[in-house]
């Protein structure tokens, strides 16, 4: 029996004249994570993407995996595919649902005619399909309203299509649509998430570290690499550039006020981040901040923070409590990783007593005073470059 994999457009069917730019670019990412699984064909119509492998030895399975990670998708199903004749239909659908259709006990059947030169209309389909499945599986009862088992038979323009209960897909729109930006990644809960959720929005992520050697371990590092592996999965591959960090923070130390350690530290990334994302096309800056969740995060310590850049920075988790946040690391696999013992330098010479309501003007003097631009530039002659795959 013929089988193939339809994908449901998401968001893509509101873009109008773009819509088709956004379904080459889906398409594209589809075909880069399944490439690896044998060879396919991939093409799109009313909405709908079509998977048709080229050889009989497909693990749909890990194709059904790997699809649910794509952005741009709001459901897919696998499908049997039969001549657009009723006969057809009916001889494959029970024969095709028969594992589903065993273990229900009720169900329903919907059809969708998109080739109005079919004979038969949709309530005549629903009615001659549910009658040969009353009479294969006996057991079974309709129930239109909160079935076990929804039987779908569409009729296209290439074919009959048959399938049940369709996988819900990733949402969002496809990676790539929505620009770059560089993602300021630590080995914590939150940017992990963040990342995710702003490849979601079709951003393509490259991804700045800061590490400082020797108070921050290379454990740290690779297991931000860790954390990148997985949200690359979602996000796709991306670059992660690697910040030495360590004199910058030991200056800070020395030379500045104690209890703006953070705000000033938060201001220095920023601005190292910007010179990054201009020299990598990137248009935009990314964060893990939550309002209040910590003091470096209030609305006085986030203005002073975004005063550094003149860059748009997007915090999506902004208006989300801990939990929240949490819940999303475990649906895309970082929270383990994130929770294990080694420090990012965001830890490094914590102040005991951080300044909640920053002024704005004297945090820009104790950061002129201490005179970090030579280190900056050191700095950014030293970046470590890593391909996340």
């Amino acid at each position: 029996m013929k089988e193939i994999l339809l994908l449901k457009d998401g968001e893509i069917v509101l873009k109008g004249l773009n819509r088709r730019t956004f379904e080459d670019v889906l398409k594209k990412n589809i075909k880069n994570v399944i490439s690896p699984l044998g060879r396919f064909e991939i093409t799109s119509a009313q909405s709908t993407i079509y998977i048709k492998p080229l050889s009989d030895d497909v693990d749909w399975d890990e194709v059904c995996e790997r699809v649910a990670r794509v952005f741009g998708i709001v459901s897919f199903s696998r499908a049997a595919v039969c001549e657009k004749k009723l006969e057809a239909v009916l001889e494959t659908a029970p024969k095709y649902l028969e594992k589903q259709l065993k273990i229900a006990k009720t169900f329903k059947v919907e059809a969708k005619r998109s080739d109005k030169s079919f004979p038969y209309k949709s309530p005549e389909i629903c009615a001659e399909t549910g009658g040969v499945i009353l009479e294969k599986f006996p057991h079974l009862t309709v129930d239109v309203h909160n079935p076990d088992v929804t039987v779908y038979v569409e009729i296209r323009d290439f074919g009959a299509y048959i399938h049940a209960n369709p996988v819900k897909g990733a949402g969002g729109i496809p990676v790539g649509t929505g620009g770059k930006a560089v993602i300021l990644i630590s080995g914590g809960i939150d940017s992990p998430v963040a990342a995710y959720m702003m490849a979601k929005r079709g951003i393509k992520l490259t991804a700045v570290h800061f590490a400082s050697p020797p108070y921050t371990s290379p454990r740290a590092e690779e297991k931000v690499v860790r954390l990148l592996q997985k949200v690359s999965l979602y996000a796709g591959p991306m670059k992660m550039i690697t910040v030495p960090f360590t004199a910058l923070q030991e200056k800070l130390r020395d030379d500045c006020p104690e209890e703006l350690f953070t705000i000033i530290m938060r201001r220095l990334m920023m601005q190292i981040s910007q010179r990054i994302a201009e020299q990598n096309d990137c248009a935009a800056l990314i964060t893990g901040e939550s309002l209040g969740q910590v003091a470096s995060q209030t609305i006085g310590a986030l203005g002073c923070t975004d005063e550094a850049t003149d860059m748009v920075v997007f915090r999506p988790l902004i208006g989300m409590d801990k939990q929240e946040i949490i819940d999303i690391s475990y649906k895309i696999d970082t929270y383990e990783t994130s929770i294990e013992p080694y420090e990012d330098c965001c830890t490094v010479f914590t102040p005991k007593h951080p300044r909640t309501r920053p002024v704005l003007k004297f945090v820009k003097e104790a950061q002129e005073r201490a005179g970090f631009e030579p280190l900056i530039e050191e700095a950014l002659q030293n970046l470590k470059i890593t391909f996340i795959k």
